[in-house]
């Protein structure tokens, strides 16, 4: 894959002067401190540095993996790779914690967890990380929002016994009460602690306005969740999730296609097709505009959340959506980074995004962190942001500057083959189509400053944005009221206790504590 980066148009003088006429470093600051006649100063000569030429982007065609479907539906993808003696395969299955019911949130969690460290029916987990370390090798198994896998990574030697080790751990899997009982408990601490991160809390509760507190993408585990749980629940749930229509194997590496290829279908072919796991639905109405706080005495700086909804990436508007996002909050020298923490030193910290997900709307976020005697200023600037995005007209020089940023930083998704592997495996468990990489860079370029104004007016509604506050209320100097919201709504934090851990922690502390 051959690719051509351009060089920024705000590329330091000394760096372009050194690269232009190869001189060293001391030569070209040098020729900067020279001091220049007033006349030729009045002569206006372009700098060398601009005459630069800037080639235009080569073509991107990355080398796509070799799909295969077999005749159960499960589909297999391989990415050729003998520039080092390592294999790496992952097996996607279809179905996360958004699909489990809410009196069983964290199962999958759990499920991910307990699945590695029981092993298999013919090998037990501890003795598996024995074996494995002696070989440099890796076999985990995990859970996520959506999906969970098995994944594996050798020295191409052993490829067979390893892999034969996920395997086992597909069809095979043990699920023993102790190592249940272990993640439990390692889920049940996260679950106290989950209060002590500030920046923790602030994105958790922010993630909950915008999809609601019981949508499958913002609930969480609690204690009482997290105990209802069976080994029966784990079992359960393998059942109904390892069918091979729900799954997608994907490998690359050091290996011969036509001898990989023979081996998985060994593995595979002969397991039943099974029910396909239904697509996602629901609804997404965006969070209740107004203002919420979440008091936290213990601490000096606030964190301000402002949240709506975003888009799903299969919205034709998502790459004018991409680059409008870019020139409001795509680093340093974004409208936002620029105005709040630049120009008016409001922030440490301040970014945002027009998030797009692959099969839901993402969340559309404007963030910063800010000393408490400062919250209301910080907050009133980045909402005269958002403002400015329907009302201030994007110029050429934005335009061009997003799209050199995100094509520029784009290829680095990509730059290597196990990289374009996985993009073509989420690209397949998504559903979209092969080539949507390769469309997306012409799809930027195309964005015009039209486009730009277009889907401001269109996606940004700053009416239907909601405003979280986390920090010490008795710092803020001016008060919220300020911001003429209404009347700041509370957030309850607290971490619900079943009542009999609630009376043993009682009586464990004792009367008078």
């Amino acid at each position: 894959m051959t690719v051509s980066l351009r060089m920024h148009r705000f590329a330091s003088p000394l760096l372009a002067a050194t690269l232009c006429t190869g001189a060293g470093v001391g030569a070209a600051f040098a020729q900067q401190t020279t001091t220049v006649p007033p006349d030729a100063k009045a002569a206006h000569q372009p700098e060398p540095w601009t005459q630069i030429p800037i080639p235009p982007l080569a073509e991107f065609h990355p080398q796509q993996p070799k799909r295969i479907e077999l005749k159960n539906g499960l589909v297999i993808l391989l990415q050729e790779d003998h520039e080092l003696p390592f294999i790496g395969g992952t097996i996607t299955i279809r179905g996360g914690s958004r699909d489990v019911p809410a009196a069983k949130v964290g199962l999958v969690g759990l499920y991910g967890d307990t699945w590695r460290t029981s092993g298999t029916t013919a090998q037990d987990g501890d003795k598996l990380d024995d074996l494995l370390e002696a070989k440099a090798a890796k076999v985990e198994t995990s859970g996520d929002i959506d999906s969970t896998g098995v994944s594996w990574s050798c020295l191409a030697k052993d490829e067979d016994q390893v892999f034969g080790i996920a395997l086992d751990l597909l069809e095979h899997p043990a699920f023993k009460a102790d190592k249940l009982t272990l993640a439990k408990q390692q889920a049940i601490t996260g679950i106290v602690r989950r209060n002590d991160e500030v920046e923790e809390v602030a994105q958790r509760e922010a993630t909950k306005l915008v999809f609601g507190a019981d949508s499958p993408y913002a609930r969480q585990p609690e204690i009482a969740t997290v105990m209802s749980v069976t080994l029966d629940d784990l079992k359960a749930w393998h059942e109904k999730t390892v069918a091979p229509n729900n799954i997608i194997v994907s490998v690359e590496g050091d290996f011969d296609p036509a001898e990989m290829e023979h081996k998985l279908r060994a593995a595979f072919e002969g397991m039943p097709r099974g029910t396909a796991w239904p697509k996602p639905g629901g609804e997404f109405p965006g969070p209740k505009p107004g203002l919420y706080v979440i008091n936290k005495p213990d601490v000096n700086q606030s964190n301000v959340w402002i949240v709506g909804l975003g888009t799903e990436r299969s919205n034709p508007d998502f790459y004018a959506l991409a680059v409008m996002n870019e020139i409001f909050s795509g680093g340093f020298g974004s409208r936002l980074f620029q105005d709040v923490r630049t120009r008016l030193g409001l922030a440490y910290s301040v970014s945002g995004g027009y998030g797009a997900s692959y099969d839901h709307p993402g969340m559309f976020y404007t963030t910063a962190m800010t000393k408490s005697a400062s919250t209301v200023a910080a907050t009133k600037a980045m909402l005269d942001q958002i403002d400015k995005l329907k009302t201030e007209p994007f110029t050429d020089a934005e335009l061009q500057s997003a799209k050199d940023q995100l094509l520029n930083s784009f290829i680095f998704r990509v730059d290597s083959k196990d990289k374009v592997l996985t993009e073509a495996s989420t690209l397949e468990f998504y559903g979209y189509p092969a080539d949507f990489l390769e469309k997306y860079q012409k799809a930027i370029e195309a964005v015009t400053t039209a486009d730009l104004a277009r889907v401001a007016k269109k996606y940004i509604d700053p009416s239907k944005l909601a405003i979280l506050v986390v920090g010490n209320q008795s710092e803020f100097g001016t008060p919220l009221s300020e911001m003429n919201m209404g009347q700041p709504h509370p957030v309850d934090i607290t971490i619900p206790m079943p009542a009999a851990m609630r009376q043993q922690m009682e009586q464990q502390q004792g009367p008078g504590n």
